[in-house]
């Protein structure tokens, strides 16, 4: 699905994946929900296989598909964003980004890879840019997400972002 939607987009997909959290989810699948643990590891075996997919593709890719791993779990997951991922999607204020974001480049170092360089850090943002954006981005923050929760998507806050960055020149 993502090398069509890779191909759909003209080149704009993120794939965005986690060990998962919302059991109800793996419910209505009929996979087993299993432990953190196992879900994490799940996670690690399936990324090479995504990736091998992706390079025995033809067409190929448009480009190397860029993967974005959430999740902040300190052991276990930002290993695994260490190992394998393009972006590192976070949640939590700046002191824990900074905090977690020294942690995974701990794992980087231990697997080889330049994180603090080859990784983009995310954060899920629920309140103003005025509030937070100067120490987020200090904390090395490059992508903000907002929420939209439905029915009615108030996309107020998403407004607030943009006009942010754009006004970043």
């Amino acid at each position: 699905m993502a090398h069509t939607v890779d191909h759909i987009s003209g080149g704009r997909l993120i794939l965005g994946i986690g060990a998962g959290w919302f059991e109800r989810d793996y419910d209505e699948y009929g996979y087993p929900f299993g432990t953190a643990g196992s879900r994490i590891a799940d996670l690690a075996a399936a990324m090479p296989r995504i990736r091998a997919r992706w390079a025995a593709k033809n067409p190929a890719p448009t480009r190397d598909i860029p993967v974005m791993i959430g999740g902040g779990g300190e052991r276990k997951t930002l290993r695994v964003v260490a190992e394998h991922a393009d972006v590192w999607h976070s949640f939590g204020d700046a002191s824990t980004l900074a905090r977690k974001s020294g942690i995974l480049d701990e794992h980087g170092a231990a697997v080889g890879r330049d994180t603090a360089r080859l990784v983009e850090r995310s954060v899920a943002v629920r309140r103003s840019p005025g509030d937070v954006a100067d120490e987020l981005v200090a904390a090395g923050a490059t992508l903000f997400t907002t929420d939209a929760d439905g029915p009615d998507y108030d996309l107020s806050m998403t407004r607030e972002w943009v006009a942010w960055r754009d006004a970043q020149g």
